[in-house]
């Protein structure tokens, strides 16, 4: 529903939006300041491995934890050590946690469980970033991967990548008149990525459904299978249209539930059927629990185009 309400007021006629512009600009003077007192005022943590933070200053999903665990394969295979930083966002996360195979979604948050099953990084969780930096920063490291850590302007950073979707449908106020965070401006020097881009001009990616698994038997299936021509869709992700758009290209008629993101799924949660429940790998990672036979896992794959990976090679 909050998404459906934040469509519609990023949609209104701007003049609808001027009784509110004077919170617009008492956010910006808060997060003026706020970013003037860390970046300047105070003493910053300069980690002894290098800092990558992967961000983006949009309220919402904009791609950026699969950005993250592309990236952090892409520079593993390039022979870099890489460690991935998880906020543990929607947990009880607290003390700092190496995510293990035996880690649990609701004490580490689902990415970062998703970012352990997706990688080969060493993945740490925990309720402050720089503690969790300092925690694996005695070891040594190519680089150390931040999901999600654009505004936490405490800890110094040697690359930032803000993950943008293309073409997106939104005015450009901050909150709470528009979706932005902080203002553009504040990131003018930085890497842009598109993501939702199928084109070449900027550097960017698109994602795409590229396998079914049953969660399971870990059997894979095709769209074509007959199996999922009555289907249920249950999610809890950030922003689930592009996956529900993609659905339907494929031709696969479903029913839906979508839960808020980081949403924590009971078993009254999950649809009381035989059919398929089709999931996103960060569902899974809050439904394994229950070993279901009839949920099966939508497995994305990240595709970049020239312009990324020629940013990218900079790293190696």
């Amino acid at each position: 529903m909050y998404k459906v309400i934040l469509y519609i007021w990023h949609k209104l006629p701007k003049i609808f939006l001027i009784p509110f512009l004077p919170l617009s600009l008492f956010f910006f003077m808060i997060i003026f300041i706020r970013k003037l007192y860390f970046t300047k005022f105070i003493s910053r943590y300069s980690a002894v491995n290098k800092i990558i933070i992967v961000g983006n200053i949009v309220v919402g999903g904009s791609g950026k934890t699969p950005f993250t665990i592309w990236l952090s394969n892409y520079l593993s295979n390039k022979k870099k050590k890489i460690a991935i930083v998880s906020s543990g966002y929607g947990s009880l996360a607290k003390e700092v946690s190496i995510i293990t195979d035996d880690s649990s979604a609701d004490k580490v948050g689902d990415e970062a469980l998703l970012l352990k099953k997706s990688t080969s990084a060493e993945i740490v969780s925990s309720d402050n970033r720089i503690k969790s930096t300092k925690y694996i920063d005695n070891k040594k490291f190519d680089y150390i991967i931040h999901d999600d850590g654009l505004q936490h302007y405490k800890m110094k950073r040697d690359y930032e990548f803000i993950i943008t979707k293309f073409n997106q449908d939104h005015n450009n106020f901050l909150l709470p008149c528009g979706p932005l965070r902080e203002p553009k401006a504040f990131h003018s020097k930085n890497k842009y990525v598109l993501s939702n881009y199928y084109d070449s001009d900027f550097p960017g990616f698109h994602t795409k459904i590229s396998k079914i698994r049953n969660g399971k038997n870990h059997k894979y299936y095709s769209f074509k299978d007959n199996l999922f021509n009555n289907s249920y869709l249950l999610t809890a992700i950030a922003d689930s249209r592009e996956l529900i758009k993609e659905l339907h290209k494929n031709n696969l008629c479903f029913d839906k539930k979508i839960y808020p993101d980081h949403h924590n799924f009971t078993l009254k949660d999950i649809p009381d059927t035989t059919k398929p429940i089709l999931v996103t790998e960060k569902d899974f990672t809050k439904l394994k629990e229950y070993n279901l036979d009839n949920i099966y896992i939508l497995e994305q794959s990240v595709f970049p185009n020239d312009k990324l990976i020629e940013m990218i090679e900079k790293l190696v």
